[in-house]
């Protein structure tokens, strides 16, 4: 009966882990660039009684195993790259990726962080920069004065110059592609790290070598499914609920038999 206990304890934290993760997608609702989690789970070691195949007396063998389940445990949280809406905000410098790939910013240490997020800005230096001041890569500096910046779908930025008719070309946004992003970390701020599952980012031109091509004055919105979500946060508190009578009942179990009299 002991057994019984441990096995619906498992699956009751099984399902705490999947309303947390629940709830990070809710809460991230309106995070620009923001992409889903949902939680995976595995079964437990069992406890074999009988192989499949013992001898069951005389010449008989048993044609299934005899084993009884531990629970399960959590084992994965799998991210969704589904692309979020585009919303139009009329900001020259709002960017979204149609299709795979990252922006890539430089951190304080030196290091190189990711993100879907393009709601970017220039800096006192006119350096276009993240909404926490992270310096997009490659570094792209708009000169004071400039106007009409437009950055074409395969990452070209240009923008008219003073006294200029013809528009000067500054550079060309570059995206990260990784072989699997599902194995980037994220570290907040709507950012990531690439880690040793993500594979090695290459770096290229919006639109080449499976990259995505840009869309200006849009931004992605979370990739989040509200009524989906409601959904699983239904079954993970039923699925809880179920969990915690099945302790309940094996604990009257075990009451049961410890009230046995002789």
């Amino acid at each position: 009966m002991m057994r019984a206990l441990n096995t619906a304890g498992t699956g009751m934290v099984a399902q705490q882990f999947n309303l947390d993760i629940i709830a990070n997608n809710l809460a991230n609702v309106n995070t620009t660039g923001f992409k889903s989690q949902r939680a995976e789970f595995q079964d437990m070691v069992y406890q074999s009684l009988r192989a499949s195949g013992a001898a069951a007396g005389g010449a008989a063998v048993s044609p299934e195993p005899v084993q009884v389940g531990l629970g399960s445990r959590f084992s994965a949280s799998a991210a969704s790259f589904a692309a979020g809406a585009f919303q139009n905000t009329g900001n020259p410098l709002d960017i979204a990726i149609a299709g795979d790939g990252f922006f890539q910013v430089e951190m304080p240490d030196g290091t190189t962080a990711y993100t879907r997020d393009g709601s970017f800005k220039v800096d006192a230096n006119g350096l276009i920069v993240s909404s926490d001041g992270y310096a997009l890569i490659p570094n792209i500096t708009i000169p004071a004065g400039a106007s009409k910046p437009t950055i074409a779908p395969g990452g070209q930025v240009t923008v008219t110059l003073p006294g200029q008719d013809e528009p000067s070309e500054l550079g060309t946004l570059e995206l990260a592609v990784f072989p699997n992003p599902a194995g980037l970390t994220r570290v907040g701020q709507n950012l990531y790290r690439a880690g040793g599952a993500s594979g090695t980012a290459t770096s290229t031109p919006a639109g080449q070598q499976g990259a995505g091509t840009l869309q200006q004055f849009v931004v992605e919105s979370s990739n989040v499914q509200i009524v989906e979500e409601m959904v699983r946060m239904i079954t993970t508190q039923r699925a809880y609920e179920i969990n915690s009578k099945a302790v309940q009942t094996a604990d009257d179990m075990l009451g049961i038999l410890n009230n046995l009299k002789r």
